[in-house]
């Protein structure tokens, strides 16, 4: 049965469409009161329950959050006001530890489920290098299996591989990142199924928790 939040992801990406291309105060300010009760609204909702399905799942508590959807253009060349995508977090309550966090993002042409890491600080990147260099293998071999891919999330990666490790090292491309999250889209068929975007997204960032718990036990 659905959950109805089908019609909410079709509403969400007819309207992040249409923002792209009137991406300014006067489009949007008419507009505002049917983005709060259309997109906001059920998205909070949305960001409540996922947090209490991913509390269950990962036995940590989490915390939702729908980013704003104000740009911060003070140190941008680009200051287009708006963001075009609706963007979802969870973070565990433990936002110091080494647990990623779970993502999901709703752009006008599809959506995009995630988990990972934004960016170490510089003890975590530390660790997260030794965790490579030791566990890459078996690193690479669950990112293949998550059927994920490597999101371009977070600061570029280094263009050479930072020493002290082998220039040639097996994992130089891991090596190279300073940040570590994959990321998927809904499968195919989700809609058509019947069960609804929570069911999807649930299913989906099943399909995440052995890379979650392989990071989260190694970093």
């Amino acid at each position: 049965m659905s959950d109805g939040f089908t019609d909410f992801i079709d509403r969400a990406q007819a309207f992040y469409g249409a923002l792209a291309a009137n991406n300014a105060r006067d489009w949007f300010e008419p507009r505002k009161a049917e983005w709060k009760r259309d997109i906001e609204g059920p998205a909070k909702l949305l960001a409540e329950i996922m947090a209490e399905e991913l509390s269950r799942m990962t036995g940590e508590p989490h915390a939702g959050k729908v980013f704003r959807i104000n740009r911060d253009v003070r140190f941008s060349k680009d200051k287009s006001p708006y963001k075009t995508m609706l963007a979802m977090l969870w973070a565990p309550g433990d936002t110091d530890g080494p647990a990623p966090s779970f993502y999901f993002g709703v752009e006008p042409d599809r959506t995009f489920v995630g988990c990972g890491t934004p960016g170490f600080d510089k003890d975590g990147l530390t660790r997260y290098r030794a965790m490579v260099d030791r566990w890459g293998d078996r690193l690479a071999e669950i990112i293949d299996e998550s059927g994920a891919t490597l999101s371009s999330f977070g600061p570029e990666p280094l263009k050479r591989v930072p020493k002290p490790y082998d220039p040639d090292h097996p994992h130089g491309a891991l090596l190279k990142r300073k940040s570590l999250a994959l990321g998927r889209s809904l499968p195919d068929g989700w809609r058509a199924s019947g069960d609804g975007l929570v069911a999807a997204l649930t299913d989906t960032f099943e399909t995440l928790m052995p890379f979650r718990r392989f990071v989260t036990e190694r970093l």
